[in-house]
């Protein structure tokens, strides 16, 4: 009889174990009141440090450090620094993009902006950022160099596509200048990609491991970010926000251009297309509000026209691309099984 696959929960939860005491210490670091912000973000406490926690996050990309050090052979401790800096990064980034979206609720409850005000937010998003790199340049051993010139890169690409990200909602949904579904996965993949390939190269730079390992790591988490991000946006239309914490249809409300959109929207192609994605097209370009009935009839249309599908198919096709990475180099077996089975929960996920 073949193993068990690896429970996914419980690896997130020994990763969080392990890395819990070292972000707790990096973040007493900072000065009282943005830590008690990130604290607060991290869901470590209510407002005013009241112990109130709210919903922490899941702890993927320090999980994803510490199995890529494990991949290589190495404790899970050689990965800690990367773990570390990889979820301050992740947590200053969702502090900045709240503000820049405008998303008051984040984990169920308001997002450090409109608990705290604009300015501490942004400030509090510098110093986690600051944190960070000061957190990996003093990472034991001889490799911190190496590994801060690595997170620098995975930074410049987050911000080349959150840029895009923001670009894009001035686009048009149809015609020459309309985002195809290609520029999106490639501005997924930054946006998100980009730090999932960083957390587990860092765990396998920082425990010793050979470059065509880490890159071949930093390849499969970057596949599997762009899925995870599609499997986002997919629960931005049609989640419960009961379970994800967030508004419901926020992204619609937008017009965002999220892929099972664009996916659905490109069953229109040339007249006359598919008469569920024209009336979705049309109402996504008529001029004012959506609208909160609005954006319910738009995710009704987009699931009619085949964007939930597409946009799931593309995200199982993404992980299948992630698995091929990992396999393509030696890496341990039980990291490796428990990165397949992360893989899964994430691509199953309902928040």
């Amino acid at each position: 009889m073949a193993p068990a696959a690896p429970d996914a929960r419980a690896v997130l939860e020994r990763c969080r174990r392990l890395v819990a005491p070292a972000l707790a210490a990096a973040v007493d670091r900072l000065h009282p009141w943005p830590a008690e912000m990130a604290a607060y973000s991290l869901g470590w406490c209510g407002m005013g440090g009241a112990p109130a926690a709210g919903a922490p996050g899941k702890g993927l990309r320090p999980a994803l450090a510490v199995l890529g050090a494990e991949a290589a052979g190495a404790p899970g401790e050689a990965g800690s620094a990367g773990a570390v800096a990889v979820e301050l990064v992740h947590t200053f980034s969702l502090l900045h993009d709240d503000v820049m979206d405008g998303d008051a609720v984040r984990r169920g409850r308001p997002a450090v902006w409109k608990a705290y005000g604009t300015g501490p937010a942004v400030l509090a998003g510098d110093a986690l950022f600051a944190l960070a790199v000061e957190t990996l340049a003093g990472a034991p051993g001889a490799r911190g160099p190496a590994a801060v010139g690595r997170l620098a890169a995975a930074l410049t690409d987050l911000v080349r596509g959150q840029s895009d990200d923001l670009l894009f909602e001035s686009r048009p949904w149809r015609g020459p200048g309309a985002v195809p579904p290609g520029e999106y996965r490639a501005m997924a993949e930054r946006k998100t990609g980009s730090l999932l390939g960083a957390a587990l190269a860092l765990g396998a730079l920082l425990a010793g491991a050979p470059e065509g390992t880490v890159a071949a790591l930093d390849r499969a988490g970057r596949r599997l970010g762009t899925a995870f991000q599609i499997t986002d946006d997919v629960l931005g239309v049609w989640g419960d926000p009961l379970v994800t914490g967030k508004p419901v249809h926020a992204d619609l409300l937008r017009r965002k251009k999220t892929l099972p959109v664009l996916a659905a929207l490109s069953t229109a192609g040339d007249a006359p297309g598919g008469p569920a994605a024209r009336r979705l097209a049309g109402l996504l370009e008529t001029p004012g509000a959506l609208g909160p009935g609005g954006a319910r009839r738009a995710a009704e249309l987009a699931e009619e026209a085949g964007g939930r599908t597409a946009a799931l198919a593309e995200a199982r096709r993404l992980a299948a691309e992630a698995h091929a990475c990992l396999e393509s180099v030696p890496l341990a077996p039980r990291p490796l099984d428990e990165l397949r089975a992360l893989s899964a929960l994430l691509l199953d996920r309902t928040a």
